[in-house]
């Protein structure tokens, strides 16, 4: 089993959205099959297909998720954090305001599902596996 420690310091390699693909590598090899990240506070739920869970705590002060989502901007937003361009303080900030609440990360499919206040699928993506 995995364990939050080992999920903090693969993702503490994590400076801009161009490292997620790796990060996602090194914690598949932990054993996780999928997680839920929330945008809200930053707590992260991360699954194993034994059933088991372990949660990152929360990394921030609780913030608002606007209540209707902007999409198009989300995705241009979501283009620039992938291409190096903003750090994961300031994406998470701009999720918040273009209305994600959360985004899912299923390592079987290698996707990465964003959601709405209402659960509403916003974008599927397909994670790089260079």
């Amino acid at each position: 089993m995995f364990t939050a420690e080992q999920i903090k310091t693969a993702h503490s390699k994590v400076k801009s959205g161009a490292d997620f693909p790796s990060y996602i590598k090194e914690i598949k090899l932990f054993g996780v099959t999928h997680y839920e990240a929330y945008v809200s506070d930053g707590h992260i739920d991360y699954h194993s297909g034994s059933d088991y869970t372990e949660t990152v705590a929360a990394k921030y002060e609780a913030l608002k998720i606007a209540d209707t989502p902007k999409t198009e901007e989300f995705k241009a937003e979501l283009l620039a954090h992938q291409q190096g361009r903003t750090d994961y303080l300031t994406f998470i900030k701009m999720c918040a305001d273009t209305g994600i609440e959360k985004w899912e990360i299923c390592m079987d499919k290698m996707t990465c599902t964003y959601f709405d206040k209402c659960g509403n699928e916003i974008l599927v993506e397909e994670i790089p596996q260079n």
